[in-house]
């Protein structure tokens, strides 16, 4: 094979990273803040319900640095390094705190062409390149590549086009010179009119994505299921595309309103598997309403790594916490009757039996309970020790929203095993504008002890109804729905039959 040769260079890493800084360019001292602080807000930091670190993290913050740099008179070009990679570009803003009646910025933009094989690859389109295997070398003008192959334009006359398979045939492809345009870290620059020469100090904020935190909760039952633990911790999910070192933290709690989901300038890199750094001493966040949100500050500077879990108490666990358990029966499967503008007289409508008894933990968020205290969404955990060997096992878990101060929670945490629920319909007449329905609910309880169970009816045919039977008490919830409290003794049953009359 006749080939062309050309005075060639392998690309190596001491020359990508060479490519930071350019002729005339004024950059921060050494690249690093001098300061940093964060302030992030609450969302949901997986799309996964689980918390399955593929799901990504949601979320976003605001970035604020602090730096220095020597600003000559007149027009300076100015380039930040070591940023986020999610930087939202319409966000930043850059002021000197210097001189910031006689500083502005003319022009400002955000490169984040970072270098790799496949892009110095594309800027090699038509032009000549090297690649080493097995077959030895082979010089010619790169037409195309994938990921599998290299198609090459060669001097060989018998066999002017080839295509290389990469993979273990390639194992070198060599340069003749770096392609411009490619950077090796996301850059912020800025054409920056100074009105004053020599040291400036200057502060930097922009917003950035894949960065969010929410709040996992544990709470803790005692053997009566009476009294319960109830603590705290922030966890914060960072893959925005930086460190940031010694960082001060606020957090924002609420939901805040955003014209657009926040745009992804670079996409960031997949979340490593690691543990959460876990961070517990003395209460370690000083909480205050601000505007119509919660602001949570850190009383101390913390780094949060890229591509890291970090969690960090909220507060001080509140101990001997007032808790109720409850247990609930919807004997209804039917939930489509919302919205129903008519008359429903099918029946049959509604008559599948549910079965399961539901198991609800309640907790009074108040000050009297020790608690009291607003509580950002998030998840918890429900534990109760085994007696036998004092370890805490896992019952169940909810989602809470946003719960202010003196509001109450109600925890779901899965269903009875030995409480069993049965709805049947026992009777159904209409007559006119007029419909009569009978139900029974019976509960049986399997435990060797007695035990309370909240029955909830829906009265879903129509808006005019009156509880003409009833076997006992309930009280009226709404203008569809009745509650009433079953009282079934061990290893035996209780019924509530009832009848009620609709008309139109």
């Amino acid at each position: 094979m006749k080939s062309r040769l050309w005075p060639m260079m392998a690309i190596s890493l001491v020359l990508i990273a060479g490519l930071g800084g350019f002729e005339g360019d004024v950059k921060a001292d050494d690249g690093k803040s001098s300061k940093v602080s964060l302030t992030i807000y609450n969302a949901p930091v997986y799309d996964d319900y689980y918390g399955s670190p593929q799901g990504g993290a949601n979320g976003y913050a605001v970035v604020r640095e602090f730096r220095s740099m020597e600003l000559e008179k007149g027009r300076n070009t100015v380039r930040f390094t070591d940023v986020a990679k999610t930087i939202d570009g319409t966000s930043v803003k850059f002021e000197s705190l210097t001189d910031p009646e006689r500083t502005s910025v003319v022009e400002q933009s955000f490169e984040y062409d970072l270098v790799s094989a496949d892009k110095i690859l594309d800027r090699y389109i038509d032009r000549p390149l090297s690649a080493f295997g097995k077959e030895g070398r082979i010089d010619g003008a790169l037409l195309s590549y994938d990921a599998g192959s290299l198609v090459l334009s060669t001097q060989d006359e018998a066999h002017p086009v080839q295509i290389i398979a990469r993979g273990e045939n390639v194992h070198r492809i060599a340069f003749g010179e770096l392609p411009g345009g490619l950077i090796t870290k996301p850059t912020l620059v800025w054409d920056v009119q100074a009105g004053k020469g020599g040291k400036h100090d200057v502060s930097v904020a922009y917003q950035a994505s894949s960065i969010g935190w929410e709040t996992d909760y544990s709470l803790v039952l005692n053997e009566a299921d009476t009294q319960a633990k109830v603590a705290g911790w922030v966890t914060i999910v960072n893959q925005s595309g930086a460190t940031y070192k010694d960082a001060g933290l606020k957090l924002v709690a609420g939901d805040v309103h955003r014209a657009a989901p926040p745009r992804q300038s670079y996409p960031g890199a997949g979340m490593k598997s690691r543990m959460a750094d876990m961070e517990s001493s003395a209460p370690q966040f000083e909480e205050k309403s601000f505007f119509e949100y919660h602001l949570y500050t850190l009383q101390r500077t913390t780094t949060l790594a890229e591509n890291s879990v970090k969690q960090i108490e909220l507060f001080t666990p509140a101990q001997n916490v007032p808790a109720r358990k409850i247990l609930a029966y919807y004997g209804s499967t039917w939930q489509s009757w919302w919205g129903y503008g008519s008359v429903m007289t099918d029946r049959n409508l509604g008559i599948q039996s549910n079965t399961k008894v539901d198991i609800y933990i309640e907790i009074k968020n108040k000050r009297d309970n020790g608690l009291g205290i607003p509580l950002p969404k998030g998840k918890v955990r429900v534990y109760k020790e085994d007696p036998a060997d004092k370890s805490l096992e896992f019952i169940g878990e909810d989602a809470i929203d946003h719960t202010a101060k003196d509001e109450t929670l109600l925890l779901k945490l899965g269903n009875a095993f030995d409480v069993v629920g049965e709805r049947k319909q026992t009777d159904f007449k209409t007559s006119g504008d007029n419909i009569w329905e009978s139900f029974e609910i019976t509960l049986k309880n399997h435990k060797d002890k007695p035990v309370t169970v909240l029955v909830k009816e829906n009265l879903y045919r129509w808006s005019n109804w009156a509880i003409e039977k009833a076997s006992h008490k309930y009280e009226k919830q709404d203008y569809r729905t009745i509650h009433v409290e079953l009282d079934a003794p061990a290893n035996g049953q209780k019924t509530f039959a009832y009848t009620v009359h609709y008309w139109w």
